[in-house]
């Protein structure tokens, strides 16, 4: 990676984005209390090569619009600072009371997988975040830049995700409650409205 990257500013944004209340950390903690931890670490294994599969589709994807189109680069920009937006107004909005996703009893690595192959959310968070941090200029290609910054990003989700499952098991409802609470949600979504400032106010690298 380049001597310039900002890691602080990187590992921020992931850190507050995987902490945030949402659906995945509803589940995998409702599949804890429910199920036990074997079919919630299930769970996250099935989650994590999800992403995975997200992953790879978003860094050749990536690639090839910002080798083609450089004017693609500031589009994905804005478009960024507008999901940071979007992942705040979830943020704000998960309150707990929609209802658990269909088959929340299942052992969970299909549901898992499945689920985040097929969430657009996440695919747009791998082209849209770490564009922000991708330098098209720099020695390193576009594609192993965005494969390693996704990489660093799947393995601080998988951490959370077992924390989810293992506070889970020690703390009960008290970690649905937390995360349901209205200062966790003000909290979080405040954290990532600030994220999505301090993105407007950094022009595009080229």
């Amino acid at each position: 990676m380049p001597d310039a990257f900002d890691w602080l500013a990187f590992l921020f944004a992931v850190a507050v984005i995987e902490l945030t209340p949402g659906p995945n950390m509803g589940w995998l903690a409702a599949l804890t209390l429910r199920e036990g931890k074997a079919p919630a670490f299930s769970a996250v294994a099935g989650i994590a090569l999800g992403l995975s599969i997200q992953l790879i589709a978003a860094v050749t994807g990536l690639t090839a619009l910002i080798i083609r189109v450089p004017a693609i680069h500031s589009s994905l920009h804005w478009a960024g600072v507008a999901f940071m937006l979007y992942l705040a107004w979830e943020a704000w909005s998960d309150n707990g009371s929609a209802a658990l996703p269909a088959g929340v009893k299942e052992r969970g690595f299909r549901r898992g997988l499945i689920a985040n192959i097929l969430n657009p959310k996440a695919l747009a968070f791998y082209v849209l975040l770490i564009n922000q941090f991708v330098q098209p200029a720099a020695a390193a290609p576009v594609w192993l830049q965005s494969l390693i910054l996704g990489s660093i990003h799947l393995t601080v989700a998988t951490l959370v995700h077992v924390g989810i499952v293992l506070l889970a098991t020690q703390l009960g409802d008290r970690l649905e409650t937390w995360r349901t609470s209205q200062v966790a949600r003000l909290t979080f979504a405040g954290l990532i409205i600030g994220i999505a400032i301090w993105l407007a106010l950094t022009p595009p690298r080229a």
